[in-house]
């Protein structure tokens, strides 16, 4: 009976060779997609006489696409060619680490070559929530309005699917994340009933529709359970000389309106340094959801690409994009039932980085250092764009605060025992039409650290020599402090080693900071109807990083 053995690229290796990696194992690639893309043994008894690079290449299951979430790990394994399989057994015995840049043979170029990959954590994905009970749909932010009504609503509402906006303090069940404006609503269209686990079942109902005979067809969760529970019926279907597209199984019928929101996400490094220059990169993308009656085609300008420094785009499958220049682009489609993305892309901040500033922390002792924030808020940005709240975090997860003394210019301050949070926005403040500059200077003191005890004598001995040859003071605490330190797992990517940071956390309303927009007089149906069109954006921060200007720091190699 065969037995299946993971090859230490997803788990023990986490796709980095290290010293425990074994030739021929995914972590050999050296490539950290192998977290994600991995591949399984199977090991029969009868087959230890054979020569080992054979059974190798004749056991493996790859690629294995690994999706995980929440208490599951979804393996879905998609069907490649014989000589891709071989390539990647190339890969996985080569002696040097890794190949090196623009080389034919490599991980990325081989994986970027098989469309069945993407459609592997593309299933993967949607299973994960559905099992999970996350069918979170993309936010669409609108004014409150009352029920649209029609056909539509009494087809979704006997699954538990909305088609109308809810306000955000109205008490249902909704998969709208608690960060959507106040003032307004967010539209969905979500078929589960809070965040409870959904059944086996619902999934094999999935399974069996939306990819019949392992093909995948529609992954739409809403799609797929509204044709379940109503079917299709003859007085929906369009006219003859319109095509009903896939994504589309049911008409819009009720009061007709577009809405549009830009939701921008803002990554940085902000190091404070000469010799390592600041990143910030913008991650956005424009939601939609188009309650129109019929099968209309809708098209605007998408204008101001060049200003926006676009980096990458891409579009939903019912997008047309013909090619109008790198300044101007005209975006057709016939849009599906619900929220959706109509574009995703990565960009540049155009208006600069939202939050400015440095972050000190110098250890005058073993237990004790002296921290100082500047930080300046939205700087150059003017109305109608307004930071709702922002946060900064200083955490420490392998050391105790004990003490912590300082005042800030501005805002409160929140310590628990691994972190000091200060609360420069919020409790309804909000900055706009101005920016804000603010410092935040303050001592803290940590618990002493557990030392392990030592062989003859052998900690006095190094300590003695560190003492000698370290000039700098500072230096020989950090080193001293750094070897007593428990390990910090690699899924903390922040927090290896010695490196000290800051977080910020914020939400910006009013406009994207990339400079994309949508011009709501621009925006054209066809056939024309009467249907008002509204317009949203929202920014808030990702991996939003002060590093400490006096520590350690990782950055990327210039190219």
């Amino acid at each position: 009976m065969p037995s299946l053995e993971e090859r230490d690229g997803s788990t023990r290796g986490y796709g980095i060779r290290v010293a425990q990696s074994t030739k021929g194992s995914d972590s050999w690639v050296d490539d950290p997609i192998t977290r994600h893309i991995i591949s399984l043994c199977l090991s029969e008894d009868d087959d230890d006489d054979e020569d080992e690079s054979n059974k190798n290449e004749k056991n493996i299951l790859w690629p294995i696409a690994l999706h995980t979430k929440a208490l599951y790990s979804i393996l879905v394994l998609p069907l490649v060619e014989p000589r891709e399989m071989k390539d990647y057994v190339k890969l996985c015995r080569r002696s040097d680490c890794g190949p090196a840049v623009g080389e034919d043979l490599s991980l990325s170029s081989l994986l970027l070559n098989i469309s069945s990959i993407t459609g592997a954590f593309m299933v993967a994905h949607a299973f994960g929530d559905i099992i999970s009970g996350d069918t979170v749909e993309p936010e669409v932010v609108v004014s409150t309005s009352p029920s649209v009504g029609g056909l539509f609503d009494s087809l979704t509402g006997s699954i538990g699917i909305s088609s109308r906006a809810k306000p955000i303090a109205a008490p249902v069940a909704s998969s709208s994340p608690s960060g959507a404006a106040t003032n307004g609503a967010t539209a969905s269209d979500d078929p589960k009933a809070g965040s409870r686990l959904l059944d086996r079942d619902l999934l094999r109902n999935f399974i069996a529709s939306a990819m019949p005979f392992g093909t995948p067809l529609d992954l739409s969760l809403s799609n797929i359970s509204a044709m379940k529970a109503n079917g299709f019926s003859s007085a929906d279907s369009p006219m003859q000389e319109l095509k009903q597209p896939a994504w589309k199984p049911y008409l819009y019928k009720g009061k007709q309106r577009l809405l549009f929101t830009i939701h921008e996400t803002v990554n940085a490094a902000m190091y404070d340094r000469d010799e390592i220059p600041d990143n910030v990169s913008v991650a956005g993308q424009i939601n939609c959801r188009a309650e129109l009656e019929g099968l209309p085609d809708v098209s605007f300008p998408l204008a101001g690409l060049s200003t926006a420094h676009i980096e990458a785009i891409s579009f939903h499958p019912c997008a047309q994009v013909p090619a109008h220049g790198i300044d101007k682009q005209n975006i057709v489609f016939q849009p599906p039932l619900g929220n959706f993305v109509l574009m995703r892309y990565q960009a540049g901040c155009g208006l600069g980085p939202p939050v400015k500033g440095f972050y000190q922390l110098s250890m005058v002792s073993e237990d004790e250092g002296a921290f100082l924030y500047k930080v300046h808020l939205m700087e150059g940005y003017k109305s109608p764009m307004s930071m709702e709240f922002c946060t900064i975090t200083m955490p420490f997860p392998r050391r105790r605060i004990v003490a912590f003394d300082g005042t800030p210019s501005a805002g409160t301050v929140l310590t628990t025992e691994h972190s000091v949070e200060w609360r420069i926005l919020g409790n309804g403040r909000s900055l706009s039409g101005k920016s804000l500059e603010a410092t935040f200077p303050g001592t803290i003191k940590f618990s002493p650290l557990q030392r392990k005890r030592r062989v003859d004598g052998d900690d006095e001995e190094s300590e003695g020599e560190g003492v000698e040859n370290v000039v700098n003071v500072e230096d020989f605490l950090v080193q001293k402090m750094n070897k007593d330190l428990p390990a910090v797992e690699l899924e903390e990517p922040f927090c290896w080693q010695a490196y000290d940071y800051a977080k910020v956390s914020f939400k910006i309303v009013g406009a994207s900071v990339s400079r994309m927009s949508i011009d709501t007089k621009s925006v054209n149906i066809y056939p024309t109807t009467k249907s008002p069109v509204e317009f949203s954006a929202q920014v808030t921060s990702g991996d939003y990083i002060l590093w400490n200007t006096l520590g350690k720091a990782p950055s990327a190699a210039a190219v």
